[in-house]
């Protein structure tokens, strides 16, 4: 549990300076195509797609432990077995919705009409 626990933190800062990123990428798409032409070609690489991989699963992971401290907030969760089970359904669910999430992206990616990332 302490280990989810410093995670929860650590994917707290990478959400951040992703969105710092997703900011700035935004802002360049409205002053400078060209540039904004450059942020897709980098996030069409192998780098690119992996960085935007572990924030996809940085945002859910916090969101489901999110959920998981608001349960425990509400002071229910605290015997020793649910900490795990909980502590489980929040790495299954985290890798399940980001799963979820790319897949749905690329069956609905339609590179003809939008491109973006």
């Amino acid at each position: 549990t302490s280990m989810l626990s410093i995670l929860h933190r650590g994917s707290g800062i990478v959400l951040y300076f992703g969105i710092v990123l997703l900011a700035w990428g935004l802002f360049v798409l409205a002053t400078d195509p060209a540039g904004f032409l450059q942020i897709q070609e980098f996030m069409a690489t192998v780098i690119g797609r992996i960085m935007a991989f572990g924030w996809t699963f940085c945002l859910f992971y916090h969101l489901c432990n999110g959920i998981r401290h608001l349960v425990w907030d509400a002071g229910k969760g605290f015997e020793l077995r649910e900490v795990y089970d909980s502590g489980g359904m929040v790495i299954v669910g985290s890798v399940l919705l980001t799963t979820l999430a790319w897949v749905l992206a690329y069956a609905l990616h339609k590179p003809e009409t939008f491109q973006i990332f």
